[in-house]
């Protein structure tokens, strides 16, 4: 799905509000562009707007369509920590009708994925309808994903799509209107005004609005379905047979919700809503659920989405109450009554209309729905309303502040949608997480069973390898900590680190490891591709492959390469990130993790040759070559405990732990070199072995020669002295 998360890089958002400095990426680009490969037909650009960093695409002389680049309305970023800059052209009736990428630092994800399959997913925007994306919300079109570039095509989408939607607003086409438009008054809700006598005349004057369709009418609608089987399965009631009735209210309206809620529930809301919030009321009744049952498991209202102009807000949980009663009189007796939340950085205006549009589902097989929407539009009465007061235009710092947090809001919308589809995944890391803290934390107790703790581990590494690595792609990389250095020179943003809620939870859970157990934490059990060499060397054992163990003077000496990799690649990211990102190919984990060796050969040779190696050397890449262990190493040094257990017979004499270390990490002399250290604990099961450990096997000898020597019968200790039994050999 994702590659390498660049965690902390720039993503300063530009500022949109003035046209010279809006028109200076499109200056870059435009003189190379072709009208003709942009537009069929076209045969030139007319010159840049002053105002707006758009250009005219002619034909004959004529204005058919608006050229513009992405990067100049949003500020959504790639992986790259930079915008993804597509050229698009829109014509006079709000349909795009031509799209290219015309430049991305993207390397990291795009090398291994073809860049032609990348250019024909944006060059398939073409002939999108911009008013259909307005009044859906930017949702009226299926997001075309590229496996292993998720992340990806959601910015490439988000940028495409909102950049559309305000050039369409701002040259009006389509009919489209201005965002914030100076024309007419602007008002806002009225807290004076009078509420509702009762439900007669809150449904009379607008009040309340509904939504009525019968058995006949939703079977008339899926009549009309392109598959089939929808008709094929319509409703067996009788056609004016209730399907739902759905009433909705502007609660957030102080006079509406006092009274159709009463004082006591309307001052409940006004308690639960922040400033800027503003929640609507819904009801329904009849066969079918405005609600139903998937909010349970997902925590999604997926039945009922509020929309208005571009702007969507599909509820979650956590943003639901539900209604105990209405206290207007003569409201009708309804099976649900919730309330909705509307959040504040949304864009949503309560003095505009707006819809709420229902998703009615039907089942046309055993895991197959197809669906229809019906639309209640909504439109606050006149009378809650008052005209604001009228205000001089704002200064061009102001539109500019406004701006940025509108898309500083429309970023935070996208990082958080990604992190609600990837709910199941950060449960099974949160889940991995805890297990290996325990297991850290009581090490003495976890490798008590040497052939428990063995199988613990190998089934570990499975899931770190199958799990975070060949599903969840959740490989961490050096080019994650050059872009960290990266995001401290040039200025901080925490939208493209969010961007992979996975990597995100690693980076953060590495970083409290450093200072606990080093780098081995991380190097030891959760990077897929060392996992991936444990596991193959695991299997070669099995098979009777030999197993090499390099001189210690040459072990030593080799050790130090991956140090030089990444001083060598963090001194090119200081001149190029970009060109860093290719060097640092040398990490193998693309080829073997993301892509699943689907690549070009010489990839594949490189990474099988390191697995190869690993065969006979476990271990291998990780101990000489990689730079991310490197990296990591070095603020390891700061980590605050010790927590391998260690004899003073270690290394003079017993050299056991050293001789079996999978890395060679300890010394001749007995020390553990924390900086190569994986954290395996293999150490710590000799530690407490009774057939291994000769400390243990001495120290054993001794008490039953003790116990041989003692005299038959009970004895009862001295007070203070404890008992010897050989329980407690384990503990020395």
């Amino acid at each position: 799905m994702k590659f390498f998360r660049f965690l902390f890089f720039l993503c300063a958002i530009a500022s949109w509000g003035t046209g010279a400095f809006a028109a200076a990426v499109l200056q870059e680009y435009l003189p190379e562009a072709v009208a003709s490969d942009l537009v069929p037909d076209a045969d030139s650009f007319g010159p840049i707007r002053s105002d707006l960093a758009v250009a005219p695409v002619m034909k004959g002389g004529e204005t058919i369509a608006w050229a513009f680049i992405t990067s100049d309305f949003v500020g959504t970023t790639g992986y790259s920590g930079k915008p993804i800059h597509s050229l698009v052209a829109v014509d006079n009736n709000a349909r795009i009708v031509g799209v290219q990428l015309v430049k991305h630092s993207e390397p990291i994800v795009l090398i291994g994925i073809p860049e032609a399959k990348v250019k024909a997913l944006v060059e398939g925007y073409t002939g999108l309808d911009l008013l259909a994306e307005a009044k859906a919300g930017g949702t009226a079109h299926e997001v075309d994903i590229i496996s292993g570039a998720t992340v990806t095509v959601m910015v490439i989408d988000d940028s495409i799509i909102r950049s559309g939607l305000k050039v369409a607003r701002a040259l009006g086409l389509g009919g489209l209107a201005p965002e914030q438009a100076d024309g007419g008054p602007r008002f806002e809700m009225d807290p004076d005004a009078t509420a509702p006598a009762d439900w007669f005349e809150a449904e009379g004057d607008g009040t309340v609005r509904r939504l009525s369709l019968d058995v006949g009418q939703v079977n008339a609608a899926f009549a009309a379905h392109t598959d089939a089987r929808a008709r094929e399965r319509a409703l067996t009631q009788p056609p004016e047979t209730l399907f739902i009735e759905l009433q909705a209210a502007l609660v957030s309206a102080p006079p509406i919700a006092e009274g159709l809620l009463g004082s006591a529930e309307a001052a409940n809301l006004k308690a639960w809503l922040k400033e800027g919030e503003n929640a609507i009321a819904l009801m329904g009744r009849g066969l079918y659920s405005f609600k139903g049952s998937g909010y349970v498991r997902g925590g999604i209202f997926d039945r009922v989405v509020l929309i208005q102009d571009d702007v969507s807000v599909r509820f979650r949980d956590r943003d639901h109450r539900r209604l105990s009663g209405l206290a207007a009189a003569g409201a009708p007796d309804f099976t649900e009554k919730d309330l909705f939340r509307i959040p504040a950085n949304v864009g949503f205006d309560p003095a505009r209309p707006f819809r709420i549009q229902l998703l009615v589902q039907r089942e046309v097989g055993p895991t197959e729905k197809v669906f229809h929407t019906f639309d209640l539009g909504y439109q606050l009465p006149q009378k809650y309303l008052r005209a604001m007061a009228s205000a001089s235009a704002p200064s061009p710092s102001e539109a500019v502040s406004v701006a940025d947090r509108n898309e500083g809001a429309a970023q935070a919308e996208l990082w958080k949608r990604i992190w609600m589809d990837s709910k199941l995944k950060i449960v099974v890391l949160g889940v991995m997480l805890t297990v290996l803290t325990g297991v850290f934390f009581f090490q003495t107790f976890a490798v008590r069973n040497e052939r428990l703790f063995y199988v613990f581990r190998i089934g570990f590494l499975t899931v770190t390898l199958v799990f975070l690595g060949w599903y969840a792609n959740a490989q961490l990389s050096v080019v994650n900590l050059m872009a960290l250095f990266g995001s401290l020179v040039n200025g901080f943003s925490w939208q493209a680190f969010l961007l992979d809620p996975l990597t995100f939870i690693l980076w953060f859970a590495v970083a409290a490891a450093l200072l606990f157990w080093g780098r081995g934490a991380y190097c030891g059990w959760l990077c897929p591709f060392g996992a991936l060499q444990e596991l193959t060397n695991q299997i070669a054992r099995k098979l009777r492959i030999p197993q090499w163990t390099l001189p210690w003077g040459l072990h030593e000496r080799l050790w130090p390469i991956k140090y030089m990799i990444f001083l060598g690649l963090f001194g090119v990211s200081l001149v190029s990130v970009e060109q860093a990102e290719l060097l640092a190919e040398v990490e193998p984990f693309k080829t073997a993790i993301i892509l699943k060796f689907l690549r070009a050969w010489p990839f594949v040779a490189y990474a099988a040759a390191l697995l190869i190696a690993g065969l006979f050397v476990e271990r291998f890449y990780c101990r000489y070559l990689c730079p991310l262990g490197a990296a990591l190493a070095i603020p390891a040094r700061l980590r605050m405990f010790d927590w391998l257990k260690r004899y003073h017979e270690c290394g003079n004499p017993c050299q056991t732990c050293a001789n079996q270390c999978p890395v060679q990490s300890i010394h001749p002399t007995g020390e553990i070199n924390p900086n190569e250290c994986i954290n395996c604990l293999h150490c710590q099961v000799l530690y407490q072995s009774e057939t291994t450990c000769p400390v243990v096997i001495k120290k054993l000898k001794r008490r039953e020669k003790l116990a041989e020597s003692t005299p038959p019968g009970p004895r009862r200790p001295s007070i203070g002295q404890p008992t010897v039994t050989r329980a407690t050999v384990s503990e020395v």
